[in-house]
Order: C-alpha cells, then structure tokens, then sequence
C-alpha cells in the first residue's frame, strides 16, 4: 500500500508567495500631515501673492479712461512702458545704484566674513551679530533714522564736524543724496550677506587649511586661492539677491524723499514710478504694466547673470 508523506516546510518555502501591494498607510499618513502642515502657507501664498499677480497681470492688459471706459489693449501698455522716457530713466538710476551699490556690500560682507572666520573668540559672536543687527532694523526705521542722521538742522553731522572746524555736506542734496542711499543700503544688507558667506567658509573642511599651511601658504594665499574660489557658488547667490533688491529699489527714496528738498523726485526708480502712478494719477492699469515690466527686467538681469556665472554657481 502506498504511503504519502506530507510537504515538508523546506518544500513550502520553494513556492512562491502572493506579493503584497497594499500601500503602506503610514506613508498615506505622513502625506495627508505634510499637506495639512503645508495647507496654511499654501492658502496665504495663494491668496496674497498669486491672486494678486494675476489681478494685477489681467489689470495690466487693459486701459480705463473717463472716455472710452475699460477696454483690453494686450500689449500696448508694456510697449508704451519700454518707451516711456521716465521709466527708462529710472531703469537708468537702479543700473548705476547696482554698479556701485553690490560691490560696495559684497566688499564689506566677504571682508568681514572672512575676518570673522579666522577669530575663535567671544569677539566673534559678539562681532558677527553686531554686523547683523542692521538688518533686523525694519527698513522703514532704519529710513527714517538716517534721515535723521542727514539732516543738517537736527542730525548730529553738523556738530562733529563743527569740532574739527569744517563745515557739514548736505548729505540729502541734489548731489550728494546718491551716495547717501549706497551708504544707507550697504548698512542694511551687508551684515545679511556677511552671514552667508560666513556660513558657507564654516562649511569648508578645516583639513584644507591645515595642508595649506603645511605648504607654506599664509591666511592672505588660503583666502584668495582657497576660501573666496571654494564659496563661489554662495557669492553668486548673493549677488542675484543684491541685484533683485536693487532693481526693486523703492523703501529707502520714499522715505527720505520727504527731508531731501526735491532731491528725489517721484519717478527716481521704476518702483517709485509706478507707485506714483496708481496712488497719485489713478492710473492703475498702467502702473500694473509698469510693474511687471520692471519685473521682466529683474528676470531677464537675474538669467543673464546666472547665465555668465554658471559655473561658479554649480549651474553646468
């Protein structure tokens, strides 16, 4: 009689198993958390951001007179913006503020960023926040407290230099009042930009430095050949966020166009422009183009830069 003899688990093991595809519900659940955590940003970019670009953007695209009333006339304004004299003016006035103004602030924030590298002392991070405060001050106080400063009636300029028997510059005259505004800006941003240099030279491998010095180089040759060519990647960021917020040009001039006697007139940067336009004139429709022809400028500046310093920015 023959006898069978049941599968051992050895012979089980040998079938193949029915893959599970379910999909993994903790995984389901970290995402339905991460949109929920990222709902509120969402709605609050959304709602004052995107709406009001697209607004804007379709307000650009029309024309309202007392006349003919609202009537879409595509491109007209951005044509009449790119040869309106007063626009390019102020394009004219933010190319040179850029020209002076970013090296200016790149110079003071890699100086200081690499001084500050080599202490290891209190007076480090004593020094470092020192440089950064400016930039905590709201931009419309640290306005306002230069305007203060400048004045030649309240400031203090006029007494130091009344002790050494010279008289004070109208620093808010016609011909000073430009390089007033650098000296305003470079105060502000350059302690921003210091700290991102300063974090960027951190993240350099300290061994670098010590075969450097064991090849006889000193800190002048480890800055120049070592540090400034290893941290490219972050001067190029920081120059794209100096020459955005240069072409955007607007707080500073406002502010101090009150206590300046004329010297800043309403159309000294696009920005200004524009806002003179739609608050002043009323003319909504045409600030909105001008606005976004402004914007158009920044982007193609900004693709241009990257554009040159691809390879220093990791870009090719």
């Amino acid at each position: 009689m023959a006898t069978t003899t049941a599968p051992t688990s050895s012979h089980r093991a040998d079938v193949p198993q029915k893959a599970d595809h379910r999909p993994d519900r903790n995984y389901r659940r970290r995402q339905r958390w991460g949109w929920l955590f990222v709902a509120p940003f969402a709605l609050i970019f959304v709602t004052f951001l995107i709406l009001p670009l697209a607004f804007a953007f379709r307000m650009s695209l029309f024309t309202n007179t007392l006349a003919a009333g609202t009537d879409f006339v595509g491109a007209a304004n951005y044509v009449k913006a790119f040869t309106d004299p007063i626009f390019l003016q102020g394009l004219g006035t933010v190319a040179k503020f850029a020209l002076i103004m970013i090296p200016a602030q790149m110079i003071v924030a890699l100086l200081a960023a690499l001084v500050l590298d080599n202490l290891a002392t209190w007076a480090s991070k004593f020094s470092r926040l020192m440089i950064f405060v400016p930039y905590a001050v709201p931009v419309v106080i640290g306005a306002l407290m230069w305007g203060f400063l400048y004045s030649p009636r309240f400031g203090p300029a006029s007494n130091i230099f009344n002790l050494v028997g010279l008289a004070a510059p109208e620093f808010l005259s016609q011909d000073n009042i430009f390089g007033s505004l650098v000296n305003i800006v470079t105060w502000q941003w350059a302690g921003y930009y210091m700290i991102i240099i300063y974090a960027a030279l951190r993240g350099i491998d300290p061994g670098i430095y010590e075969a450097a010095v064991l090849d006889g180089a000193s800190d002048r040759q480890i800055a120049a050949r070592i540090k400034i060519p290893m941290i490219s990647s972050s001067l190029v960021m920081v120059i794209i966020f100096a020459l955005i917020g240069t072409l955007q040009f607007f707080t500073e001039p406002q502010v101090l166009r009150a206590v300046a006697q004329g010297a800043i007139p309403v159309s000294y940067t696009p920005n200004m422009y524009a806002f003179s336009l739609a608050f002043s004139y009323s003319q909504f429709n045409y600030a909105s183009a001008i606005s976004f022809a402004l914007g158009i400028v920044v982007f193609v500046f900004s693709f241009f830069f990257l554009f040159l310093t691809r390879k220093q920015s990791g870009l090719k």
